[in-house]
Parts: C-alpha cells; sequence; structure tokens
C-alpha cells in the first residue's frame, strides 16, 4: 500500500471526552465507531463514518492535562461543494448548540464557516469544491 491509498485517523487528547461528542457526534454527524475505557492509563473514542477514509480519536490520559488548542488556527477543514450538504451540516451543528467563530484567516470566511469545539480546536466547512 502506497500513502495515496492509506487510511488515515487523526488523533489527540483532551480532557473531557463528554464535551467533545456533542460537537463532533451530533453537531458534524460523526458516528462512534469504537470507545475504550481502561486502555493502560487512557480512555477513547474513535468517530467518523463507516466508509470514510478517515476518522478521528480522542483520548483522555489519566492524571495529564491536555490543555486546549495551541493556536485558534489549529483547523480540519471539510470540503461541502454540494450546497445542500453544507447548509445541513451548518444547521446540524447550530442545532448542536454550536454557533460559528469569526476565521483567524478571514480566506475561510469567505465560502466557508468555522466553528470551534469545546477545547478551541475549530472545524471548518468549506462550500467549494478541492481542486488541487
Amino acid at each position: 500500500m502506497t500513502l495515496e491509498q492509506a487510511r488515515i485517523r487523526i488523533a489527540r487528547p483532551t480532557d473531557n471526552l463528554d464535551a467533545l461528542l456533542p460537537f463532533y457526534r451530533d453537531g458534524l454527524g460523526f458516528r462512534v465507531l469504537y470507545e475504550f475505557g481502561g486502555h493502560g492509563n487512557f480512555d477513547g473514542v474513535m468517530l467518523g463514518h463507516p466508509n470514510a477514509p478517515y476518522h478521528l480519536e480522542f483520548t483522555v490520559a489519566h492524571g495529564h492535562i491536555a490543555g486546549r488548542a495551541p493556536t485558534e488556527d489549529n483547523l480540519l477543514v471539510f470540503y461541502l461543494p454540494q450546497r445542500n450538504r453544507f447548509d445541513a451540516v451548518y444547521r446540524r451543528l447550530r442545532a448542536a448548540g454550536f454557533l460559528p467563530v469569526p476565521a483567524f484567516n478571514s480566506y475561510w470566511d469567505d465560502k466557508g464557516v468555522t466553528f470551534e469545539d469545546p477545547d478551541g480546536y475549530r472545524i471548518v466547512l468549506q462550500n467549494a469544491s478541492w481542486d488541487l
């Protein structure tokens, strides 16, 4: 397998899994794919979509403070070129109680909207195609 065919897991620590679940599960519509507790000193959850080539993992290390995002420019960007899909995710985040925040880099405000999770990490919903 080459990297072009790889699946990706984006993993990061948190201090509160319960605070993140409403954002990623209810707001963004990710499914809980796997949960674990007492794995060494770690508890965690993996979220994603069963057929997507990526998922997110959040872990709590007991006795360790993860803290908040180091900057306002730590982003996950989701390109949603179909306006109806973009609008649906936007509405779902708002219905889950999350409000948009101004992007640190105003580029993302042109065709997108930025939301901040409970740890201060940000996601951008970009209503554009990813043409590189």
